[in-house]
């Protein structure tokens, strides 16, 4: 880090990073082709928050059971395993593409090297959840507030080498793309050796939750933050891992209740935010009703396969996930789950492409693309 601040303006990779960075700062009218035939980006980056559904290499260094950087995670991938926990794209890499911007990297891979940071960043860290205690069964993660203080110190570093105010200007037009809560529940109120239900009632930990959430988003606010995608919990209450619970395979009401519970009460949340925090742009992403709709009608989305995992041991694919060097199904874009607990790949980039052109009863109170072109 100490070297890297210390970088000469003489030094042609300097240059190269400030030219790159600047560029990045063009008007963002449209996606269209520029002169030459590029796509210039919609917006100068995207930084992103989260937990194992985005994580696209963050704990593959840490010593922790939350790990995916091995096949057959990423058979899809053109990079292979990385680190994400999908055969292929994550929703988070959807999203990206569509606004015109490559591939983000994972913080364990920029922090030593800025200039790898100039379309954006990914924080995710597979368990991670609103509170710091949620996901620790798995011995080493990366909570939201840590998160939040790694993009505190890459704001930091943007404004040493570029300047307060060009640095600044770029944060308020880039977006950050935020999703948290599910392990809060699965990694924490829902798991026997946490005694967190024994201190609260689904509506207190609700409240709980949405209290520090509203404190953390505030305070990405205030470190330049303007933009933001905050996707709710998704119906956790369907995952292959909660359906091998029983012997019906049947959706757990008491689980996906305590989700609609969070979930009625982030939409509010984020508006509050709007109304207070001066020239703050909250989108709320529908990801539980995007994702319901899919479950109840698979193959109006191409799918066959809605309630096992393509990947995984077990009742209904779901009691173990999917381990080292596993075969998984060969027919993975007609699988809704990928694993016990997440997503295919096919779904990622279903649910970006609904969010980032849909209507408000998806995204609400624009759409990403319109984020993303709106005026300074």
């Amino acid at each position: 880090m100490a070297s890297l601040l210390s970088f000469s303006f003489a030094s042609s990779l300097f240059m190269l990073f400030v030219l790159l960075f600047l560029q990045a700062l063009a008007p963002y009218s449209t996606a269209q082709e520029a002169a030459g035939g590029e796509r210039r980006p919609l917006v100068p980056a995207m930084f992103v928050f989260g937990d194992s559904l985005i994580d696209n290499g963050n704990n593959n260094n840490l010593p922790s059971l939350a790990k995916a950087n091995y096949l057959p995670y990423g058979i899809d991938f053109a990079g292979g395993p990385t680190g994400r926990f999908a055969n292929g794209y994550t929703i988070a890499d959807g999203i990206g593409e569509l606004l015109g911007l490559p591939l983000i990297p994972p913080f364990s891979q920029v922090s030593g090297n800025i200039n790898s940071a100039i379309n954006g960043v990914n924080y995710a860290s597979a368990a991670a959840g609103i509170l710091d205690i949620s996901g620790r069964n798995f011995v080493s993660l990366i909570p939201f507030n840590q998160q939040i203080r790694n993009f505190a110190s890459t704001m930091e570093q943007f404004s040493t080498i570029l300047g307060a105010q060009t640095a600044s200007d770029s944060i308020a037009r880039s977006v950050l793309f935020i999703g948290f809560g599910s392990n809060d529940y699965l990694n924490n109120y829902l798991m026997p050796n946490y005694n967190t239900r024994f201190q609260y009632d689904g509506d207190q930990f609700s409240d709980l939750l949405i209290q520090h959430y509203s404190n953390q988003l505030e305070t990405l606010y205030n470190l330049g933050a303007r933009r933001f995608i905050i996707a709710n919990v998704g119906v956790l209450g369907c995952i292959p891992y909660v359906l091998s619970q029983n012997l019906t395979s049947h959706c757990s009401s008491e689980v996906n209740n305590l989700v609609i519970n969070f979930n009625s009460k982030l939409r509010p949340m984020l508006h509050n935010l709007n109304t207070n925090l001066q020239g703050s742009q909250f989108l709320h992403m529908d990801i539980y009703n995007m994702f319901k709709d899919i479950l109840e009608n698979p193959r109006k989305y191409g799918f066959s396969v809605a309630n096992r995992g393509c990947c995984g041991i077990g009742r209904n694919s779901g009691q173990i996930s999917c381990l080292p060097f596993q075969t998984p199904c060969p027919n993975r874009d007609q699988y809704v789950f990928w694993d016990a607990f997440h997503p295919s790949s096919a779904v990622n980039i279903k649910l970006a492409r609904k969010s980032f052109s849909g209507s408000s009863d998806i995204i609400s109170p624009m759409n990403i693309q319109q984020l993303a072109t709106l005026n300074p």
